[in-house]
């Protein structure tokens, strides 16, 4: 098993007074030659926005977006019809393909909102821009992986890529393991609130480790943590 620790007051950090956000890969203006993807997951941003603000009109392509929301309701606008919200307890993906425009705002006038925004490189190059949303309860994810994207689970988010989103809350002193789909792949784990082990490694809020060449990976919370994990084919 090879291992990659990415601590989270080691984030790159931008603050521009209405976007507040830390990055666990190069991004923008932050550039690290170390933190430049892990496999096939490229971008790993923690957004706070303030009320009624946002990101306008831009273009992507080629890359599969998730926003996942930790807080907060994030309104969305893209060049495919979509209008819509994303409250918390829900996941976006947007498959940008052959060229996509959209808008991302604080949906609240008087609330912030915390989001997670991922990009995962593709698996097909160019396919048509398409867009999903989908709530997930929250006891799905109690002391359980609940699968939230994913390219062939009926329940989850499709993705234009072979990779897996899973959420889980895990309570103080609970041990779960993670088996891993195919022994190519690697598992990113972000821990969004709590102090979790991960085989041996403590980590602290919004610290990241990444995982490959084993088949499984195993966790004990420390106390009740709530995270992410990512599996990825490595590049």
């Amino acid at each position: 098993m090879k291992q990659i620790l990415h601590l989270g007051k080691e984030r790159g950090h931008a603050n521009f007074g209405w976007l507040d956000s830390y990055h666990s890969f190069s991004f923008g203006n932050y550039f690290h030659p170390e933190k430049i993807q892990f496999g096939a997951l490229r971008v790993l941003n923690d957004d706070t926005v303030e009320s009624g603000m946002g990101f306008g009109t831009h273009p992507h392509d080629n890359m599969e977006i998730v926003s996942i929301p930790l807080s907060g309701e994030l309104a969305h606008k893209d060049s495919t019809g979509t209008n819509g919200v994303i409250q918390t307890g829900e996941v976006q993906i947007m498959s940008a393909g052959s060229g996509i425009r959209h808008s991302e705002f604080n949906h609240s006038l008087k609330d912030k909102v915390n989001f997670l925004q991922i990009w995962i490189l593709p698996k097909e190059r160019n396919i048509s821009p398409r867009y999903e949303q989908k709530a997930f309860a929250k006891e799905g994810k109690l002391n359980s992986f609940q699968t939230i994207v994913s390219p062939n689970h009926s329940g989850a988010v499709w993705i234009n890529q072979e990779a897996h989103f899973s959420l889980t809350i895990l309570e103080e002193g609970k041990e779960l393991d993670y088996e891993l789909k195919n022994p190519n792949h690697g598992l990113y784990v972000f821990l969004i609130n709590g102090k979790l082990n991960a085989e041996n490694q403590s980590l602290e809020k919004r610290d990241a480790v990444g995982f490959w060449e084993t088949k499984q990976v195993h966790f004990k919370a420390e106390k009740e943590s709530e995270f992410l994990v990512i599996e990825v084919p490595m590049r």
